[in-house]
């Protein structure tokens, strides 16, 4: 599997964009707020940490036969970056897999934000060499069950780590 790049999407309402080191300072506001962390662990970033580690994630996977994707989500009508979608790409028994996350700033929650992201993301992913989708959800996370079930993604009887694992698969 050669290596994947991130490129720049366009939803209904959003721009999906490749991340830069250069929105972390916006980034940093967007999910300063501490109650993102309730399922996922951990204290939001500041601007310098996030920085950091955009640099490590913008640089690439050090194993070649995994490809780090990731965007920004830019809300063109408010013309403000909500949070980011995410997949990594990675080789498996039945061809290439990713994994997907999201994660949208608490003012911008409830407006189907992650949901259209996750879509457009998902959608993107179909057109690459990617065989099966998959994310991992806290069973308690009810908006992130209803923003996979909206990019086609349903539970599987697996656990990893506490979570859920949801699974599409994209080629029959």
């Amino acid at each position: 599997m050669s290596s994947l790049a991130a490129q720049a999407m366009s939803t209904r309402r959003l721009d999906l964009l490749p991340l830069h080191v250069e929105h972390a300072e916006a980034m940093a506001a967007v999910l300063s707020d501490p109650a993102l962390h309730t399922f996922i662990g951990g204290t939001p970033h500041t601007p310098q940490a996030l920085r950091s580690r955009y640099q490590r994630m913008t640089a690439g996977s050090p194993d070649p036969a995994v490809s780090w994707l990731n965007w920004v989500i830019r809300l063109r009508d408010e013309s403000c970056l909500t949070g980011t979608v995410q997949a990594t790409v990675s080789p498996s028994g039945h061809g290439p897999i990713a994994e997907i996350a999201w994660v949208v700033g608490t003012p911008w929650q409830g407006r189907g934000i992650a949901a259209e992201a996750a879509q457009g993301l998902v959608a993107w992913l179909s057109r690459q060499p990617v065989h099966t989708v998959i994310a991992h959800i806290h069973p308690e996370h009810r908006a992130s069950a209803a923003v996979a079930t909206a990019a086609g993604l349903t539970p599987t009887d697996e656990w990893h780590e506490g979570e859920i694992r949801w699974h599409r698969s994209l080629r029959q």
